[in-house]
């Protein structure tokens, strides 16, 4: 292994600089690509060892090759393909290496590693929809405070020379607006670095662990965002399980591997006690229906198929059907973020422009009454 990480090394497999590009890890669509690769050259009756030289020979990524050769060396060592994954942590999950190690023992590795890549193209898939449904918002967002900063520090100043000492004439909202513009153009440099600042102190925080907690239950307890975030984590469980019951995957394997993909400490929390009271004899609904985070409908569902033994296929449905409700709730979130953004973004233009257009009525008074 030494010899491997030396020579990965000195190519700059782990830590390569070509001018001024530095090579990363493989990203989640590489690991998708072998996988699939890897089950279609064993279904063809490709040696394990050949099928991981096939594809180091082809992978562009550096780093991945690198990984991908020690793999095969460690398989000519005398390890196991799942030992030797297990040995990347970092590259390979708990739930990757858990199912290759029960297809080894099944002796179906070709159709396990085709289960894996489905599962691992439906979660880009999940996690692609949630990221896509967050994107016009955020555009919106973008737009209605660039087109205040602009108002504020261009449009609004070319005013102040028209109310000029006629500060005791103007609205409340209008000395307010002056005054921000004010403060916005004479502080700019303290604000950009201000924000920085805040959003690093954010992403810091919710780094801890009481900063992850708050950040998780605030998630849960949000409108619109919550509803989204639980049909997430709840179809990323009951999919997980779902994948490796029907892999052969022991239980308390895979309500482990379930509590480390949740996304949220609480499920995580969740799932752990429920671990832990499977593991001194209780059943899963049971453990389950001691929570509120899983919808009772889906704990019934679970009882069920503990108790006609297809609790595997029953996970399976469950999911599913849960998938096909995360894609409604978030075109639901979706439509109806778009008009509150919307919303927010008209009540922003139109108070800076009553703000402005008030003060010159109210002097356009005076000067007729005069």
């Amino acid at each position: 292994m030494s010899e491997i990480n030396s020579s990965a090394t000195k190519k700059g497999g782990w830590h390569k600089v070509k001018g001024f590009r530095v090579e990363f890890g493989p990203s989640r669509k590489d690991i998708l690509n072998f996988t699939n690769q890897i089950a279609v050259m064993i279904r063809a009756g490709i040696s394990l060892q050949e099928s991981l030289e096939s594809i180091a020979e082809q992978q562009k990524n550096q780093k991945f090759k690198a990984i991908i050769m020690d793999l095969k060396l460690r398989i000519e060592s005398g390890q196991s393909f799942s030992q030797a994954l297990a040995e990347h942590p970092a590259i390979f999950t708990n739930l990757y290496i858990n199912m290759v190690a029960a297809a080894e023992v099944s002796g179906s590795l070709s159709s396990m590693l085709q289960k894996l890549a489905e599962y691992l193209d439906s979660e880009a898939e999940t996690r692609s929809q949630v990221r896509g449904a967050m994107v016009y918002p955020v555009i919106i967002a973008v737009m209605a405070v660039s087109v205040t900063v602009f108002l504020l520090c261009f449009v609004l100043p070319r005013f102040t020379a028209i109310f000029s000492g006629k500060e005791h004439l103007l609205p409340t909202p209008t000395k307010v607006l002056m005054a921000s513009s004010a403060f916005l153009r004479g502080f700019w440099y303290f604000i950009v670095p201000g924000i920085g600042a805040f959003m690093w102190g954010f992403w810091y925080f919710i780094g801890t662990t009481t900063g992850r907690l708050w950040w998780d239950k605030a998630k849960l307890s949000l409108p619109l965002l919550k509803t989204l975030c639980r049909s997430l984590y709840i179809t990323r469980s009951l999919h997980t399980m779902g994948v490796l019951m029907r892999a052969g995957v022991p239980i308390l394997n895979t309500i482990s591997i379930t509590a480390q993909i949740a996304g949220n400490v609480l499920y995580k929390q969740m799932w752990l006690g429920v671990h832990e009271e499977v593991r001194q004899g209780k059943k899963i609904a049971s453990s389950l229906s001691q929570f509120t985070l899983m919808p009772n409908n889906v704990v019934s569902m679970i009882r069920s198929g503990e108790d006609s033994g297809t609790m595997g296929e029953v996970l399976s449905d469950v999911s599913t059907y849960y998938a096909r409700e995360l894609k409604t709730v978030i075109k639901t979130v979706t439509s109806m973020i778009e008009p509150i953004m919307i919303c927010v973004m008209g009540v922003l233009v139109g108070f800076i422009a009553m703000s402005i257009i008030l003060p010159i009525f109210r002097m356009s008074s005076l000067v007729m009454g005069k």
